[in-house]
């Protein structure tokens, strides 16, 4: 049971310094960097015998803890989970970060690594977190494609998820993986975003044929791939059991899920976002009565730049901060 604190969603505006959603992604992502936390680094071996790290921000037994997923090529030192830490640690609170297969700066073992999609991997990473923490408060938020792997797992499981965690957030979480797909491959996403997300990709890709091989990649292809359609297609759609760069797209959005959702869910989208069309995005009579929508115009894609030149990064940390913690459980 949880506390009945009403839950006042904080506004968001932009600052004038910091015009347009590309403006408002770019520059906290890359120039307001912050110190990571003193993250304590674990090695976890998966169900299937791979391994993923998970990076722990430590405090008192007994606090609250939040876990955060990040987005496609994101870590523990993504800026929005520095900031997001850097603030719970001040109130007390704990953190963690488990990577997804094949990020923190870790190949694993298997050929897979991550999709947008992968709520099994969400289930046993929380199910461990809990059973590990069987008597703590405990948070979920889910960033990006983290965020819509999330919400699928949290409408898969319905009912079940309250038994695993409190409640969870999903932050600019693309919940229509067609319509994001084919913003990020037009444009200047295309020459920016998805050229370096390519980039990072494309390095692991290769990395990892030094260490299992894939008689089924072509590696010729792969190199000229220029859009994550062809990426998906090379790779994220065969290597982990879809049938095509459409079947992948299409089942692995959480968008369908929202409706049979029955934990507190807070569901952030700008209506700005670079990655995000505000077409795909939901409607109140698109999601359960469990999820709060919050849709300002402005904040780029996990941007949320505040304050006067050179800005702060509070106002996403606080409002999570915020929900959650009246989300939290009655003492006994």
């Amino acid at each position: 049971m949880s506390r009945a604190f009403p839950f006042a969603i904080p506004a968001y505006s932009a600052p004038v310094w910091l015009p347009g959603g590309h403006a408002q992604t770019i520059y906290p992502a890359t120039l307001m960097w912050k110190k990571a936390p003193a993250y304590r680094r674990e090695s976890w071996i998966t169900p299937d015998l791979d391994s993923i790290v998970v990076d722990w921000v430590d405090g008192r037994a007994g606090t609250p803890l939040v876990v955060l997923f990040h987005g496609l090529e994101g870590s523990s030192r993504s800026h929005y989970a520095t900031s997001l830490f850097d603030f719970l640690y001040t109130q007390g609170w704990r953190g963690v970060v488990p990577h997804f297969r094949s990020c923190g700066n870790v190949i694993n073992r298997l050929p897979r690594a991550y999709h947008a999609g992968d709520s099994g991997e969400i289930d046993w990473v929380l199910c461990r977190i809990r059973a590990q923490h069987p008597d703590v408060p405990i948070f979920a938020v889910g960033v990006s494609l983290g965020g819509n792997a999330l919400l699928k797992w949290l409408g898969e499981q319905g009912d079940a998820a309250a038994a695993v965690i409190n409640a969870a957030a999903a932050v600019c979480a693309p919940m229509d993986l067609t319509a994001t797909g084919n913003a990020l491959d037009q444009g200047f996403n295309r020459r920016v975003y998805t050229r370096e997300f390519l980039r990072s990709l494309r390095k692991k890709t290769f990395a990892k044929l030094k260490l299992v091989d894939n008689p089924f990649l072509d590696q010729h292809s792969l190199r000229l791939a220029t859009t994550l359609r062809e990426f998906d297609h090379l790779v994220t759609a065969p290597v982990h059991g879809f049938k095509s760069v459409e079947h992948y797209w299409q089942s692995a959005s959480c968008k369908p899920y929202l409706s049979k959702i029955s934990l507190p869910s807070l569901v952030i989208n700008t209506k700005n976002d670079p990655f995000v069309p505000a077409e795909s995005l939901p409607a109140q009579g698109d999601v359960s009565g469990h999820v709060t929508l919050v849709q300002p115009l402005e904040g780029g894609h996990v941007g949320f730049a505040s304050g006067a030149m050179p800005g702060k990064l509070q106002w996403l940390p606080q409002t999570l901060h915020r929900f959650f913690q009246s989300h939290l459980p009655l003492p006994r």
